[in-house]
Protein backbone atom coordinates (compact mmCIF):
# COMPACT_ATOMS: atom_id res chain seq x y z
CA UNK A 1 0.00 0.00 0.00
CA UNK A 2 1.53 3.17 -1.19
CA UNK A 3 2.28 5.27 1.77
CA UNK A 4 0.85 8.30 2.58
CA UNK A 5 2.45 11.95 2.59
CA UNK A 6 1.30 15.22 3.41
CA UNK A 7 3.00 18.61 1.85
CA UNK A 8 1.83 21.82 3.54
CA UNK A 9 1.55 24.94 1.22
CA UNK A 10 1.41 22.08 -1.09
CA UNK A 11 -0.66 23.16 -4.01
CA UNK A 12 1.44 26.13 -5.08
CA UNK A 13 5.04 26.92 -6.06
CA UNK A 14 7.23 24.76 -4.47
CA UNK A 15 5.12 23.09 -2.58
CA UNK A 16 3.36 22.22 -5.84
CA UNK A 17 6.31 20.33 -7.56
CA UNK A 18 7.22 18.57 -4.54
CA UNK A 19 3.74 17.06 -4.17
CA UNK A 20 4.06 16.10 -7.85
CA UNK A 21 7.17 14.57 -6.95
CA UNK A 22 6.20 12.18 -4.80
CA UNK A 23 3.18 10.83 -6.60
CA UNK A 24 5.21 10.80 -8.95
CA UNK A 25 7.38 8.63 -6.61
CA UNK A 26 4.36 6.38 -5.59
CA UNK A 27 3.44 7.52 -2.55
CA UNK A 28 -0.32 8.68 -1.70
CA UNK A 29 -0.21 12.59 -1.65
CA UNK A 30 -2.69 15.17 0.35
CA UNK A 31 -1.37 18.72 -0.69
CA UNK A 32 -2.20 21.35 2.14
CA UNK A 33 -3.44 24.90 1.15
CA UNK A 34 -4.89 27.75 3.21
CA UNK A 35 -6.15 31.13 1.05
CA UNK A 36 -7.01 30.38 -2.85
CA UNK A 37 -9.91 27.66 -3.00
CA UNK A 38 -10.18 28.17 -6.96
CA UNK A 39 -6.18 27.43 -7.56
CA UNK A 40 -6.15 25.02 -5.33
CA UNK A 41 -9.40 23.06 -6.77
CA UNK A 42 -7.65 23.09 -10.03
CA UNK A 43 -4.18 21.90 -8.82
CA UNK A 44 -6.41 19.25 -7.57
CA UNK A 45 -8.27 18.46 -10.80
CA UNK A 46 -4.94 18.77 -13.05
CA UNK A 47 -2.96 16.21 -10.76
CA UNK A 48 -5.41 14.25 -9.02
CA UNK A 49 -3.54 14.54 -5.82
CA UNK A 50 -6.61 15.44 -2.65
CA UNK A 51 -6.26 18.91 -1.31
CA UNK A 52 -7.27 19.84 2.34
CA UNK A 53 -7.68 23.71 3.43
CA UNK A 54 -6.59 24.28 6.89
CA UNK A 55 -4.00 27.02 8.85
CA UNK A 56 -0.94 25.54 9.88
CA UNK A 57 0.05 28.04 12.64
CA UNK A 58 -3.41 26.51 14.37
CA UNK A 59 -2.62 23.36 16.44
CA UNK A 60 -5.95 22.32 16.41
CA UNK A 61 -6.97 22.76 12.90
CA UNK A 62 -4.15 20.85 12.21
CA UNK A 63 -5.33 18.03 14.21
CA UNK A 64 -8.70 18.11 12.57
CA UNK A 65 -6.86 18.00 8.98
CA UNK A 66 -4.68 14.62 10.03
CA UNK A 67 -7.77 13.01 11.75
CA UNK A 68 -9.63 13.49 8.33
CA UNK A 69 -6.70 12.11 6.73
CA UNK A 70 -6.32 9.36 8.64
CA UNK A 71 -9.80 8.59 8.39
CA UNK A 72 -9.91 8.75 4.66
CA UNK A 73 -6.40 7.33 3.29
CA UNK A 74 -4.54 5.99 6.31
CA UNK A 75 -1.82 7.86 8.76
CA UNK A 76 0.65 9.69 7.33
CA UNK A 77 4.16 8.42 7.53
CA UNK A 78 5.98 10.99 5.03
CA UNK A 79 5.74 15.09 5.82
CA UNK A 80 6.74 17.53 4.17
CA UNK A 81 6.62 21.15 5.94
CA UNK A 82 6.72 23.59 2.97
CA UNK A 83 3.93 26.26 4.08
CA UNK A 84 5.57 29.48 5.31
CA UNK A 85 5.26 33.23 5.00
CA UNK A 86 6.75 36.40 4.75
CA UNK A 87 6.02 39.57 6.58
CA UNK A 88 9.08 41.54 5.78
CA UNK A 89 10.37 45.05 7.35
CA UNK A 90 13.38 46.26 9.19
CA UNK A 91 12.75 46.00 13.15
CA UNK A 92 12.15 49.73 13.77
CA UNK A 93 8.83 48.84 11.67
CA UNK A 94 8.04 45.45 12.49
CA UNK A 95 4.93 45.30 14.76
CA UNK A 96 4.17 41.90 17.25
CA UNK A 97 1.74 40.65 15.09
CA UNK A 98 4.37 40.34 11.72
CA UNK A 99 6.58 38.86 14.15
CA UNK A 100 4.49 36.06 15.20
CA UNK A 101 2.78 35.58 12.01
CA UNK A 102 5.78 34.43 10.38
CA UNK A 103 6.80 32.27 13.58
CA UNK A 104 3.78 30.72 13.93
CA UNK A 105 3.13 29.71 10.11
CA UNK A 106 7.16 29.01 9.39
CA UNK A 107 8.10 27.13 13.09
CA UNK A 108 5.34 26.55 14.60
CA UNK A 109 3.92 24.38 12.01
CA UNK A 110 6.24 22.47 11.94
CA UNK A 111 5.54 21.86 15.88
CA UNK A 112 2.13 21.27 15.27
CA UNK A 113 2.44 18.65 12.17
CA UNK A 114 5.28 16.59 13.88
CA UNK A 115 3.68 16.58 17.22
CA UNK A 116 0.46 14.95 15.49
CA UNK A 117 2.08 12.40 13.15
CA UNK A 118 5.18 11.31 15.43
CA UNK A 119 3.50 8.81 17.24
CA UNK A 120 2.42 6.66 14.73
CA UNK A 121 5.75 6.70 13.05
CA UNK A 122 7.07 5.54 16.51
CA UNK A 123 4.38 2.85 16.53
CA UNK A 124 5.47 1.31 12.77
CA UNK A 125 9.19 2.06 13.11
CA UNK A 126 9.13 4.09 9.92
CA UNK A 127 8.98 8.23 9.03
CA UNK A 128 10.25 10.64 6.80
CA UNK A 129 10.16 14.17 7.88
CA UNK A 130 11.55 17.31 5.26
CA UNK A 131 11.49 20.75 6.88
CA UNK A 132 11.81 23.11 4.35
CA UNK A 133 14.22 26.24 5.63
CA UNK A 134 15.81 28.64 3.60
CA UNK A 135 19.00 30.20 2.99
CA UNK A 136 18.30 33.87 4.74
CA UNK A 137 17.60 31.53 7.97
CA UNK A 138 21.52 30.20 7.20
CA UNK A 139 22.69 33.60 6.50
CA UNK A 140 20.61 36.06 7.63
CA UNK A 141 18.60 38.56 5.18
CA UNK A 142 18.39 42.71 5.68
CA UNK A 143 14.52 43.52 6.84
CA UNK A 144 13.82 39.81 7.63
CA UNK A 145 14.24 38.82 11.10
CA UNK A 146 11.68 37.46 12.14
CA UNK A 147 11.65 35.11 8.73
CA UNK A 148 15.45 34.16 8.94
CA UNK A 149 14.53 33.39 12.94
CA UNK A 150 11.92 31.26 12.22
CA UNK A 151 14.31 29.33 9.31
CA UNK A 152 16.74 29.18 11.40
CA UNK A 153 14.65 27.87 14.25
CA UNK A 154 13.61 24.94 11.33
CA UNK A 155 17.26 23.93 11.35
CA UNK A 156 17.71 23.25 15.16
CA UNK A 157 14.28 21.58 15.22
CA UNK A 158 15.66 19.20 12.72
CA UNK A 159 18.62 18.59 14.39
CA UNK A 160 16.83 17.93 17.99
CA UNK A 161 13.95 15.68 16.80
CA UNK A 162 15.91 13.27 14.38
CA UNK A 163 17.88 12.43 17.66
CA UNK A 164 14.64 11.41 18.69
CA UNK A 165 13.56 9.70 15.78
CA UNK A 166 16.63 7.97 14.72
CA UNK A 167 16.08 4.85 16.93
CA UNK A 168 12.57 4.42 15.45
CA UNK A 169 13.43 4.26 11.83
CA UNK A 170 12.43 8.11 11.50
CA UNK A 171 14.71 10.43 10.35
CA UNK A 172 13.88 13.85 10.24
CA UNK A 173 15.98 16.87 7.55
CA UNK A 174 16.11 19.79 6.54
CA UNK A 175 16.22 21.76 2.85
CA UNK A 176 17.37 25.49 2.89
CA UNK A 177 16.47 26.33 -0.93
CA UNK A 178 18.48 29.72 -2.39
CA UNK A 179 16.73 31.57 -4.80
CA UNK A 180 14.04 29.60 -6.75
CA UNK A 181 11.93 30.95 -9.46
CA UNK A 182 8.41 31.67 -7.94
CA UNK A 183 5.61 34.03 -7.97
CA UNK A 184 7.40 36.12 -4.70
CA UNK A 185 10.50 36.30 -6.36
CA UNK A 186 9.15 36.92 -9.67
CA UNK A 187 7.52 40.32 -8.36
CA UNK A 188 11.23 41.48 -7.42
CA UNK A 189 11.87 44.66 -9.42
CA UNK A 190 13.97 43.15 -12.48
CA UNK A 191 17.28 45.46 -11.60
CA UNK A 192 17.23 43.82 -7.93
CA UNK A 193 16.40 40.50 -9.25
CA UNK A 194 19.45 40.65 -11.84
CA UNK A 195 21.38 41.56 -9.04
CA UNK A 196 20.84 38.65 -6.73
CA UNK A 197 21.12 36.62 -9.52
CA UNK A 198 24.80 37.53 -10.07
CA UNK A 199 25.35 36.44 -6.63
CA UNK A 200 24.86 32.94 -7.48
CA UNK A 201 27.54 31.03 -8.86
CA UNK A 202 25.37 28.79 -10.84
CA UNK A 203 24.26 31.69 -12.72
CA UNK A 204 20.76 31.03 -12.62
CA UNK A 205 17.69 31.18 -9.82
CA UNK A 206 16.70 27.42 -8.62
CA UNK A 207 13.44 26.11 -9.98
CA UNK A 208 10.77 24.20 -7.55
CA UNK A 209 12.01 20.99 -9.29
CA UNK A 210 15.40 21.49 -8.25
CA UNK A 211 13.94 21.39 -4.01
CA UNK A 212 11.43 18.73 -5.64
CA UNK A 213 14.79 16.38 -6.01
CA UNK A 214 16.63 17.04 -2.78
CA UNK A 215 12.88 15.97 -1.16
CA UNK A 216 12.36 12.84 -2.67
CA UNK A 217 15.59 11.59 -1.64
CA UNK A 218 15.47 12.37 1.65
CA UNK A 219 12.05 10.28 1.81
CA UNK A 220 12.78 8.01 -0.13
CA UNK A 221 12.67 4.24 2.20
CA UNK A 222 16.26 3.89 1.17
CA UNK A 223 17.55 6.77 2.81
CA UNK A 224 17.56 5.91 6.32
CA UNK A 225 20.77 6.73 7.16
CA UNK A 226 20.80 10.42 6.39
CA UNK A 227 18.90 12.08 9.24
CA UNK A 228 19.61 15.54 11.24
CA UNK A 229 20.90 17.00 7.46
CA UNK A 230 20.26 19.90 6.05
CA UNK A 231 20.48 19.90 2.17
CA UNK A 232 21.56 23.36 1.07
CA UNK A 233 20.32 24.17 -3.16
CA UNK A 234 21.18 27.42 -3.83
CA UNK A 235 23.96 27.09 -6.14
CA UNK A 236 26.22 27.88 -4.34
CA UNK A 237 25.53 31.27 -3.19
CA UNK A 238 26.14 30.13 0.39
CA UNK A 239 28.31 27.34 1.49
CA UNK A 240 27.40 26.08 4.29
Amino acid sequence: MARVALVTGGTRGIGASISRALQKAGRTVVASYVGNDAKAQSFSQETGIKVTRFDVSDFEACRTAVDGINADLGPVEVLVNNAGITRDGVLQKMDRDMWDAVIDTNLGSCYNLCKLTFEHMRSIKFGRIVNIGSINGQAGQYGQVNYAAAKSGIHGFTKALAQEGARFGITVNAIAPGYVDTEMVRAVPPDVLQKIIARIPAGRLGSPEDIARGVLFLTADESDFVTGSTLSINGGQHMY
